[in-house]
């Protein structure tokens, strides 16, 4: 049988005290209940712990063994409480993070930075990943919170991060690499590079209405799902490509970016909408708040 954590509370005050009434005082309890407990604790461990004589109350041998071992076990006791009260806040335990391929090169390095400053107690596991396995794992709980783009799919709970350019991604030298905006239908007999089609269907369908209503079917001539492979394939002059702006990151020699008229993509952070882990909630409210202060397409 193990000593109750009060037991081992009041020996510890009355052996720092070195006095029942002195610990008593401090415990806001009687010291005819202190001395009870003491007793109590000395006959479940079968030995004295305490002289007591006209000079007051000092520790024998075997309470002096016990003294450091009870602080210890109370200071552990503590720390597990405190780790509970801090997961409960939202500030401990583990998340899962994903991040499409095409956010991670200058979204993971601001939001994991300013976790890490706000809640430190937290530990993220991230991982860059492409559209579909994303959406499944934040779908199936794999992954906690995700950062991708859309369109997605219903049933997750979203919050916009950052909306920013679509831009045309040409050989540096492109007839068209200097001017300062392009419309898409100014693309319409270039040839193409673009992600395979079943890799995110919802994203092709966009893609096709948009490039209808420029007025042309594009022609593609080779499909990546890897977007620097993508941007090798436009320096080498192989096709153009289109990308968000903050894609040029990914690849500074051999490509430019010129804006398109009128297009725009934004990022999202989404998770489950039944999620209940409080930590979610915190990360969630301090990457809101890292977009609202931050431009996040040069943070990383």
């Amino acid at each position: 049988m193990a000593p109750e954590l009060r037991q081992l509370r009041y020996f510890v005050a009355v052996a720092e005290q070195s006095s029942f009434t002195g610990a008593a005082a401090q415990l806001l309890i009687t010291q005819q209940s202190l001395s009870q407990q003491i007793s109590a604790l000395e006959r479940m461990l079968g030995a004295k712990l305490f002289e007591r004589d006209s000079r007051g109350t000092t520790l024998t041998g075997v309470g002096a063994l016990l003294l450091p071992e009870a602080r210890a076990v109370l200071a552990r006791a503590d720390e597990a409480v405190a780790v509970v009260r801090r997961a409960v806040r939202g500030e401990a335990g583990t998340l899962r993070l994903a991040f499409l391929a095409t956010t991670a090169n200058y979204l993971l390095p601001p939001v994991v930075r300013a976790v890490r400053e706000r809640l430190p107690g937290l530990t993220l596991k991230t991982e860059e990943t492409t559209i579909a396995p994303l959406v499944q794992g934040v779908m199936e709980g794999r992954y906690d919170v995700a950062f991708t783009r859309p369109p997605k799919v219903d049933g997750l709970a979203s919050r916009t991060l950052v909306t920013e350019q679509v831009c045309a991604v040409l050989p540096e030298d492109h007839p068209l690499a200097g001017r300062a905006e392009l419309h898409l239908h100014d693309l319409a007999h270039e040839r193409w590079v673009l992600t395979p089609r079943g890799s995110w269907e919802p994203w092709h369908r966009a893609y096709d209405d948009e490039f209808r209503e420029a007025g042309f079917t594009p022609d593609v001539v080779q499909r990546d799902a890897s977007i620097r492979v993508l941007l090798g394939l436009v320096a080498a002059g192989v096709g153009v490509t289109r990308l968000a702006r903050s894609s040029r990151t990914m690849r500074r020699t051999g490509v430019v970016f010129v804006p398109l008229a009128g297009a725009t993509v934004s990022t999202e952070m989404v998770w489950r909408p039944d999620q209940t882990s409080p930590a979610v909630r915190r990360l969630v409210d301090v990457v809101t708040d890292l977009a609202a202060t931050t431009d996040l397409t040069e943070a990383g």
